[in-house]
């Protein structure tokens, strides 16, 4: 058998945390362990701080430390736990998974709902235990005619500036995120390589490196990527950074 997933309820409604409770109580599967209770977020810093909590259900209206800036401050810990929201608010819900929370209920909260987020945290947790810190379970939130969806890092093949905006392609479609190339350059440099002054492209997703003539500019340098038939262009300057990640590989 499993461990049970220990569980703080933070909510600054008693009648809305004894509704948790009642149904934390009548599940077999996740199993679950309620901690504790929390009325505020200073509260629940306070809970927290033994580091023997896996998931905080998580009002986000609640007076003084809210939802949003205690699962802010909980993501600078070295093992943050899972964050699921419950609220009767829905207009935080792409705030929410900017701060990478598991799931986002609605109150009242649905059982069957409620056990779907906490089957999701699971798999977060087992997932962060085998690759701690690994880049590859992050995602991005991309927002499009709103409607928000979270593509994984470990999907992109490239990125491209365009205007405004950025060009997030994966093997399947094309993106569009508000951002800068320097953010990601900065942020993860072991996946991303720079191309040219407005692409960086996954290392790992590189295939080869050809000479091509015909770029409106003379001769000039591609790269070819697995998963898609379109080319990347690479500029003089970067050409030997780019040959250097071929040799890493």
């Amino acid at each position: 058998m499993t461990d049970p997933l220990r569980i703080l309820i933070v909510d600054d409604e008693a009648l809305a945390r004894a509704r948790l409770r009642t149904l934390l109580g009548d599940f077999d599967e996740p199993a679950t362990l309620v901690m504790g209770e929390a009325a505020n977020g200073h509260e629940a810093l306070r809970m927290l701080d033994g580091g023997n909590v896996d998931v905080v259900l998580l009002d986000i209206r609640m007076p003084g430390l809210d939802g949003l800036e205690l699962s802010r401050t909980l993501r600078l810990q070295a093992r943050p736990p899972v964050i699921v929201f419950v609220t009767a608010h829905t207009e935080h819900a792409l705030t929410a998974f900017e701060v990478e929370a598991a799931d986002y209920l609605t109150k009242p909260v649905r059982a069957e709902r409620l056990a779907q987020a906490l089957a999701k945290a699971k798999r977060l947790m087992a997932a962060h235990r085998a690759e701690p810190g690994d880049e590859a379970q992050e995602h991005l939130l991309i927002q499009d005619r709103g409607r928000a969806e979270r593509v994984a890092l470990s999907e992109v093949l490239y990125l491209k500036s365009e205007l405004k905006y950025l060009t997030v392609r994966t093997a399947l479609r094309s993106h569009i995120l508000d951002g800068a190339l320097t953010d990601f350059e900065e942020r993860y440099p072991r996946r991303f390589v720079r191309v040219h002054r407005n692409a960086l492209v996954a290392r790992d997703a590189i295939r080869s490196l050809e000479k091509h003539d015909d770029l409106g500019e003379g001769e000039g340098w591609v790269l070819r990527l697995h998963g898609i038939a379109e080319p990347v262009m690479v500029s003089r300057r970067q050409l030997p950074v780019v040959r250097d990640a071929l040799k890493e590989r």
